[in-house]
């Protein structure tokens, strides 16, 4: 195969095109250097020349890409079950909602973690701390979407067994906001987002009718009470803008606020519900999905990263799936077996790199 040929059907990550043209760089170089010095160069045959030029460009290109791309760092922490992740206005993070109920930020290597908030339970916090027990959850809190309101620095949280719940900016004891919606308790609270425009939180309750510790009935009965809500916090009201959601997860608004996607991980689809413009106030469908998506975040280029837990007879694939706002496919991922869990909850893309999360590990996955 040509060498021209070679580049044409190779795909190559953008940080490796420098490597590229390193081989050829260094052949022109050779060759104007021998010309200047009135030195005739007799290169052997072409088939020789191209062969030599592949083999560089496997050294330069493909050798760096393995161990620079691709790769899965883990960033340890004191508690299991890292649900979601958010990052403050000043780039500090990850902040992670932990399976007892607290939530910690990431303070770098030589720190670690440090816990930011914890809810003030019924009980001492050493009978919380350090628990992945659902059955307790009420008692202790189990925060799942994260989402900032840059303006303020208050973090709200979606909490599984408590409602909404924000976290005053500098951290300390979550305050309950909400805990219902016209007359009905939330059942399982889960994905969050701030409009960073107006500070109106959107927010999704999994089920009207189970809670965290029997999430799997809702999968099992294919449940179909979950909604799709909104809090003012100036009137402190919350509105039902969706019902009827099978496993309603995550949701994220667009990059000019024009429009909400919701995911149901009970039947596998994204749907868009307008805020504005003539649709406003209705909703279709956006994508069917092969596998279960959780938790949906947009990127600075206005796309969208989905956590989606592929289950087969077989096997359990994990992957990031990035789709456009009209639902295109951008791209698929798949981090099993590396990042070493049965589910996957969260994909979210932060300079140039992907924080996974899920319910069952001890880490927050950092994808490069």
């Amino acid at each position: 195969m040509l060498l021209s040929q070679t580049l044409q059907h190779q795909q190559v990550p953008p940080l490796m095109e420098f490597f590229l043209q390193i081989p050829l760089l260094i052949r022109n170089f050779i060759i104007y250097s021998l010309e200047m010095a009135n030195i005739i160069v007799v290169f052997p045959n072409k088939r020789i020349v191209e062969t030599v030029l592949c083999f560089s460009i496997f050294l330069f290109c493909y050798l760096p890409t393995a161990f620079c791309s691709g790769f899965l760092q883990k960033l340890y922490l004191p508690v299991p079950g890292p649900e979601s992740y958010a990052f403050d206005s000043a780039g500090r993070g990850p902040y992670a909602s932990l399976a007892d109920g607290r939530v910690f930020r990431y303070l770098g290597p030589a720190v670690g973690f440090r816990c930011i908030h914890f809810f003030k339970s019924r009980k001492p916090r050493r009978f919380c701390d350090g628990t992945n027990r659902t059955d307790i959850s009420q008692i202790c809190g189990r925060p799942t979407g994260l989402g900032f309101y840059y303006k303020t620095g208050e973090l709200f949280l979606g909490d599984a067994d408590l409602g909404l719940v924000v976290i005053p900016s500098g951290g300390g004891p979550g305050i309950q906001l909400a805990s219902s919606a016209e007359g009905v308790r939330f059942g399982f609270p889960d994905g969050l987002e701030v409009d960073q425009a107006t500070g109106i939180v959107y927010f999704t309750d999994a089920s009207s009718r189970y809670n965290l510790s029997q999430i799997n009935n809702i999968v099992s009965n294919r449940d179909a009470t979950g909604r799709l809500l909104k809090y003012d916090p100036r009137t402190k009201n919350v509105t039902v803008l969706l019902r009827g959601l099978s496993g309603a997860a995550g949701v994220a608004i667009s990059e000019d606020g024009s429009y909400l996607l919701v995911t149901q991980f009970v039947i596998g689809q994204v749907s868009k519900y307008w805020l504005k413009g003539p649709l406003a106030n209705t909703a279709e469908v956006l994508v069917n999905m092969t596998g279960m998506p959780d938790k949906i975040k947009r990127n600075t280029k206005g796309e969208y990263w989905i956590a989606v837990t592929v289950t087969s007879k077989n096997s359990t694939q994990l992957q990031g799936q990035r789709i456009d706002g009209d639902g295109n496919s951008l791209e698929t991922l798949t981090f099993s077996p590396d990042f070493d869990s049965s589910l996957i909850t969260e994909v979210q893309e932060y300079k140039g790199a992907l924080y996974l999360a899920s319910l069952y590990v001890g880490y927050v996955g950092v994808y490069r």
